[in-house]
């Protein structure tokens, strides 16, 4: 059974090849010979050889070795993947993403070139058979708009920046789930990001760990169960039951009868007027047979594994025989008919090795990459990237180059590692270390170049509680090794963690808060709660970007709160949003429940927060908690450098829960006045700002005396903000 699991990996990657030598070389084309600085080059590398799992860089390690214009050497990782077409299905077939296999999958790199002028590249092979060198190519490199990649600032290192010192302030939300199961699959996701752009957002946290019901890079996808509910048909080879070690098949039967339905979680795209072949290897008991349906019809005569021909030296027959049904799709069949297995008598029946790939018209051989990948009980959950949701990911990243938004990419699925993260003395802590290298490592290869990754997050919400230094500072370290780019990590936990907030190989600390009903912390006032959560965070990490990476109004059970119906004008999340953007963070605070804010157009509550924050010296200005008080209760949020501040006024009976469950319409706020403390002697410019509207509502001059600038509030009912800068009115 193990020459038959090969065999489809094998057609899967591209066919068996042929035995090389070990000096055969590789082969390397530059497809983007001429790009401008920070823009994508893109190489493909030719290579005549098949690997049992060409994701692991144990069995085949393919690099790029790179020389700059200053001489620098870099190396690369490279990459294999498929890719796919999208478009290939007409406009009302679209409800779904549609995406087919666009050719035999290959090895590519991608990067990003720092420096103007002319580069070489090789591709160096290492595998068993030793070490093998390509061709040389060139390419050119000019000057160009992007500003580079975002770091911790140098100047500040509590805020962002870019490669060329331009300050990045994150303003945005969670949209995590992408898929057809989801509010928004990728087409939907697309349109969602240009919508977030034009109203000022330029930022996204996105899971790429979402098992099987969503986009995953490294997860159980299976054609047999779902995660919500796993009981999968899948056991032991017949005959090997009390084998722990036994390679897998699938027992053919349903939760409701006889009949066996292949059922991926991504929908499998078809080809019109295309012929397909159906192949695997069924065993039955006697007087059992099974039946093969395509769209519910019979697809030949069904399998009578009485008739299994001898294999082996011992010329017995092991009980399985080997299938392969053809047919063709329809004259507008866009979608693959669904897939099932009968079994038809009173015995048990098995699968193994099924398989669904065109055939050739010219030959009427099988050929192209395997559609069934999903069927391969076999294949382990950790280390293999499968290829769809990795062309999602490719997707999502130039979306965001083409919109201007930066992502926040949650990588490693947290139910495939946290188990073994429980002893950093253990041989599964290690190998979840190694695994976990694996997969970042691809992702370097295949997304790094992107100036739009802002930061690769490794874990939502694992467990706080476990030992986890190691695993961050040796993942960590490795990354520093082999991302060129240097993109910024974090990670975050279920309850706030300061040790990793601390941790020297995390970039970014983030933390996660939900206003609930039975929260310690309060829940009616969501500006106090906010800034509550947010100072602790700071005050255990002074000298790095911190943000509140998931925040909103949810029930005791983390799930939407009910009140949320009733926020019609989300209040609670604008006034989140302009309190944590002024409190220090380097962010907003992430909004959860991104389908809500896409239905209800919550996305203009960006764009005059992003006017007022244009002209933030973030970097530049040593900003600090503005010292900055108010009569008649106002509450002042803000920053201050020792000759600007940036302040939030807010109304605090204007918090959600009187206005959406109390209904009170707070009163206006008139004849106020605010102090502002600290600000070097000169004369200063002050404008207020509406902040539903984002346009200038006045402006006065004012002076420091003795550090003090003291102006008069202009009228307000809910909240509005204030710059004092040096100059004149």
């Amino acid at each position: 059974m193990r020459c038959a699991m090969v065999f489809v990996v094998a057609v899967m990657w591209g066919g068996l090849g042929r035995s090389s030598a070990a000096d055969e070389r590789p082969s390397l084309e530059v497809l983007t010979p001429k790009v401008g600085r920070y823009e994508k080059v893109e190489f493909r590398v030719g290579m005549d050889r098949a690997y049992r799992n060409p994701f692991d860089p144990d069995e085949v390690d393919l690099t790029l070795h790179i020389t700059a214009p200053s001489g620098a050497k870099l190396v690369l990782p490279a990459f294999f993947g498929q890719d796919y077409q999208r478009d290939g299905a007409p406009p009302g077939e679209r409800r779904r993403d549609w995406f087919y296999p666009a050719g035999m999958p290959g090895w590519k790199a991608r990067f990003a070139p720092a420096e103007c002028g002319g580069y070489t590249a090789v591709a160096r092979r290492r595998d068993a058979l030793g070490t093998a060198e390509s061709n040389a190519v060139r390419f050119e490199v000019g000057p160009s708009a992007r500003r580079g990649f975002l770091r911790a600032s140098r100047q500040d290192p509590r805020f962002f920046a870019f490669d060329d010192g331009t300050p990045y302030f994150a303003i945005g939300h969670n949209h995590a789930f992408v898929g057809d199961a989801q509010y928004a699959n990728l087409r939907r996701s697309e349109e969602i990001f240009g919508r977030i752009a034009e109203s000022g957002g330029n930022f996204l946290r996105i899971w790429v760990c979402c098992h099987d019901w969503a986009t995953a890079i490294e997860a159980r996808k299976s054609a047999w169960g779902r995660s919500w509910a796993w009981r999968p048909p899948i056991v032991p080879m017949p005959g090997r039951e009390n084998d722990p070690g036994a390679p897998k098949c699938v027992e053919i039967r349903g939760e409701k009868g006889d009949t066996l339905s292949v059922s991926t979680t991504h929908p499998l795209a078809a080809l019109p007027e295309t012929r397909y072949v159906l192949s695997g290897k069924v065993r039955a008991e006697r007087g059992t047979r099974v039946a093969l349906l395509v769209g519910n019809r019979p697809l030949g005569e069904a399998i009578d594994s009485s008739r299994a021909k001898p294999s082996g030296p011992s010329k017995e027959s092991d009980g399985w025989v080997a299938f392969s049904r053809a047919f063709t799709t329809g004259r507008r069949q866009y979608w693959m008919e669904p897939i099932a297995l009968r079994r038809e008598g009173p015995g048990k029946a098995w699968l193994d090795a099924l398989s669904l790939v065109e055939v050739d018209p010219a030959t009427g051989k099988a050929r192209g990459p395997e559609l069934l990948w999903e069927a391969d009980v076999n294949r382990r959950e950790r280390g293999y990237y499968n290829p769809v949701d990795c062309f999602v990911v490719d997707q999502l990243v130039e979306a965001a180059e083409k919109t201007g938004l930066y992502l926040q990419l949650t990588i490693l699925t947290r139910d495939l590692y946290m188990h073994a993260l429980k002893d950093p003395k253990s041989p599964d802590y290690d190998q979840a270390i190694a695994d976990a290298r694996k997969l970042l490592r691809y992702a370097v290869a295949r997304w790094g170049y992107s100036t739009h990754v802002a930061a690769w997050e490794y874990f939502n919400e694992i467990d706080p509680g476990l030992p986890t230094d190691r695993f961050y500072a040796e993942v960590g370290k490795f990354l520093e090794e082999i991302d060129l780019y240097r993109h910024l990590r974090t990670t975050s936990t279920w309850h706030p963690s300061p040790k990793d907030w601390k941790h020297a190989q995390l970039d970014i600390a983030q933390a996660h808060h939900y206003l609930r009903p039975d929260s310690k912390e309060g829940f009616k006032d969501e500006v106090d709660v906010l800034l509550q959560q947010t100072r602790r965070l700071l005050r255990q990490t002074p000298g790095k970007p911190a943000i509140m990476a998931e925040f909103g109004l949810a029930e005791n059970n983390f799930q939407r709160s009910a009140y949320m119906k009733q926020d019609t004008e989300l209040v609670h999340f604008h006034n989140a949003i302009w309190a944590s953007a002024l409190s220090g963070s380097a962010g907003t605070a992430a909004f959860w429940w991104w389908e809500l804010l896409d239905t209800m157009d919550a996305y203009r509550h960006y764009r005059p927060l992003s006017a007022f924050l244009a002209d933030v010296p973030w970097t530049t200005a040593a900003l600090r908690e503005a010292q900055a008080t108010a009569t008649q209760d106002v509450r002042v949020v803000g920053l201050a450098g020792d000759a600007c501040a940036y302040l939030w006024l807010f109304n605090p009976r204007a918090c959600w829960w009187n206005l959406v469950v109390e209904k009170k319409t707070p009163a206006p706020i008139a004849g106020a006045s605010l102090e502002i403390r600290g600000l070097a002697p000169g004369a200063y410019r002050v404008e207020w700002w509406d902040t539903y509207t984002g346009n200038r509502t006045g402006t006065a001059r004012a002076a420091a005396d003795r550090g003090i600038v003291r102006l008069a509030i202009p009228p307000f009912a809910r909240d509005t903000a204030c710059k004092v800068v040096p100059g004149k009115d």
